[in-house]
């Protein structure tokens, strides 16, 4: 029987949290695994590695994506200027 190849996707920004984040992962990775890190910071060549973030919906990092569906761990609502002055930030 053949097993079907895993895409992980790990999105960082070069930072201690991505680092760790990136080697838990790869201390997991698989041989049916297809492992892909891209750092948003840096951007790739074609900015795929943007647009699949935009289009996972990632609004911070580190993020992880399997075949194609962000984890649920990694969904965070994305920082807005209303959820700022809930908490008193620009008022007086």
């Amino acid at each position: 029987m053949a097993t079907e190849t895993r895409r992980v996707e790990v999105f960082t920004a070069d930072c201690p949290l991505c680092d760790d984040a990136v080697k838990l992962v790869k201390s997991l990775i698989c041989p049916s695994c297809d492992l892909r890190i891209y750092d948003l910071r840096e951007g790739c060549a074609t900015n795929d590695c943007g647009e699949k973030a935009r289009r996972y919906g990632i609004t911070a990092v580190p993020a992880v994506a399997v075949d194609g569906v962000l984890l649920d761990c990694c969904r965070r609502e994305p920082l807005s200027a209303h959820t700022l002055r809930t908490t008193g930030i620009g008022q007086p």
